[in-house]
């Protein structure tokens, strides 16, 4: 998501973790798990229903038997940067990670709207937690992990907050569209205009207007019902950043003690530092209770 217009917006905020020293990437980035024969690593086809319709998804599914803690990954708006290596990353780590396009976008079926994206996620969690679906995948109900970059980031926050049976959230990047409610009309439309590539049944005016509309969705308002929930916020060099310590700051006033936030300098995809992120993704799913 082209994120220049929020740039200048607020000063911009770093935590002093901002140049800490790179992490040694843990095996699963660079070092395929043992065969298994009997449990071979493979990917499903999904068709989630939602809305009315069936969007399309792939579960990335790790070898081994059994259930397998589980990782939905949210791309942003449109959707260009899926983040799919994190995908095969975390799956070689030993996680299911299923990602889905949101109604409307991709050759999902229905017409794409951001309230639409929100009621996508929940009815993605609600698909996977179905005994015979979590059987079929592999899949832990009770290990479930939500995964967003720049508005899936968003889309994650307001999500979990919503969603005690999520185990922990992961944004990256992540795009405040409830902030961006108060922004002028010709900001609205300027951001519409460059992020609605593949998107269907809409036009930047109608995308405009809807942004007004999330106003109730802030992560402002999602802060203190995060404060139970295990939190990791990665924040880049993209205008952003303030906003997503902003959400920290507050999910921590409001209680929280289990967030960790890291500042990377870097664009807003992470093209120059994917093992990076990457790497404190797979350390912070690592250290999540069995």
């Amino acid at each position: 998501m082209k994120m220049w217009i929020l740039a200048g917006c607020a000063a911009l905020v770093l935590a002093t973790s901002a140049q800490a020293a790179p992490l040694l990437p843990p095996a699963a980035i660079y070092t395929d798990p043992p065969a298994d024969k009997a449990h071979p690593a493979r990917s499903e086809v999904l068709h989630i229903p939602t809305g009315g319709v069936e969007v399309n998804g792939l579960a990335y599914i790790p070898s081994g038997a059994g259930a397998h803690p589980t990782v939905v990954l949210l791309h942003g708006l449109p959707g260009n940067e899926k983040s799919l290596d994190l995908a095969q990353t975390i799956r070689r780590a030993g996680w299911t990670a299923v990602t889905f396009n949101y109604r409307g976008s991709w050759g999902s079926p229905g017409t794409f709207s951001f309230k639409g994206n929100l009621a996508d996620a929940k009815a993605v969690l609600a698909y996977l937690r179905r005994p015979e679906v979590a059987a079929n995948l592999q899949i832990d109900p009770a290990r479930m992990v939500i995964m967003g970059h720049s508005m899936g980031g968003w889309v994650t926050a307001v999500t979990a907050a919503e969603d005690p049976a999520v185990k922990g959230a992961v944004l990256i990047s992540a795009a405040d569209m409830g902030f961006m409610a108060g922004l002028p009309l010709a900001v609205r439309l300027q951001t519409a205009r460059e992020n609605m590539e593949s998107l269907a049944g809409v036009t930047p005016q109608s995308m405009a207007e809807e942004i007004a509309a999330l106003g109730a969705y802030s992560f402002a308002s999602a802060a203190p019902k995060l404060a139970g929930r295990r939190l990791l916020v990665l924040s880049a060099d993209d205008g952003l950043a303030t906003l997503d310590h902003a959400m920290v700051e507050a999910v921590r006033k409001a209680g929280g003690s289990q967030v960790r936030e890291v500042h990377v300098a870097t664009d807003h995809s992470w093209n120059t530092d994917r093992i990076r992120l990457e790497s404190e993704i797979l350390t912070w799913l690592a250290a999540l209770p069995k």
